[in-house]
């Protein structure tokens, strides 16, 4: 039993590292706080999230993947995620709110077993955050209408930005160019309307 405990808890930090890209140790003085990442810090928010919903309303409204991952900052497995695949146009939406978020030209192979992108819709789509848990100095990435949890963002992407933003795919739904998006992205865009994206 011990060692099925071990086993898990060793493959558990694996799946986390991977992710982790170049992290530096947690230290209370080590600031994250770089003007090369896109996105707004969440200590500099003017306001705070528009969606703001109770636990129970969240748990009804997403699955219990998603619920794990947007609402309790969890980690889907690597390579899970049919969205690693995707290569035709279109744009990835929160699946917390239906808020654009990514699209596939900026979308890149980063080995890592999760869902990779350069560079946001644009900067006001993600909310930054400093994440010094799990004994690591990393930068969180939330969707900026409900602080939903997406990832985190490493400097070790390809140009132009050399950002990596290291995303679960729970966390995104994708609507190809010309396919009828889902309810929830619909009613985001008409409440929205100038966060309708172009492709």
């Amino acid at each position: 039993m011990k060692t099925t405990i071990h086993i898990f808890y060793f493959g558990l930090l694996l799946t986390i590292a991977a992710c982790t890209g170049n992290s530096q140790p947690s230290q209370a003085q080590n600031s994250n706080k770089d003007d090369a990442y896109l996105g707004t810090w969440e200590d500099e928010m003017e306001s705070g999230y528009a969606y703001q919903l109770s636990e129970a309303e969240w748990k009804a409204r997403l699955s219990d993947d998603q619920f794990y991952i947007l609402r309790k900052a969890g980690t889907e497995r690597p390579n899970s995620s049919p969205l690693n695949k995707i290569k035709e146009a279109g744009i990835f939406y929160s699946a917390a709110t239906g808020q654009p978020l990514f699209t596939t030209e900026t979308k890149f192979e980063s080995g890592t077993g999760w869902p990779s992108f350069y560079e946001p819709i644009n900067e006001n789509a993600v909310v930054l955050k400093e994440d010094n848990s799990l004994g690591m100095s990393r930068v969180e990435v939330l969707d900026s209408s409900s602080g939903s949890h997406l990832g985190h963002v490493f400097k070790d992407g390809p140009r132009p930005t050399g950002l990596r933003y290291c995303l679960n795919g729970d966390a995104l739904l994708f609507v190809a160019k010309g396919e009828e998006p889902p309810a929830i992205v619909k009613e985001y865009l008409e409440k929205h309307p100038d966060a309708k994206p172009e492709i």
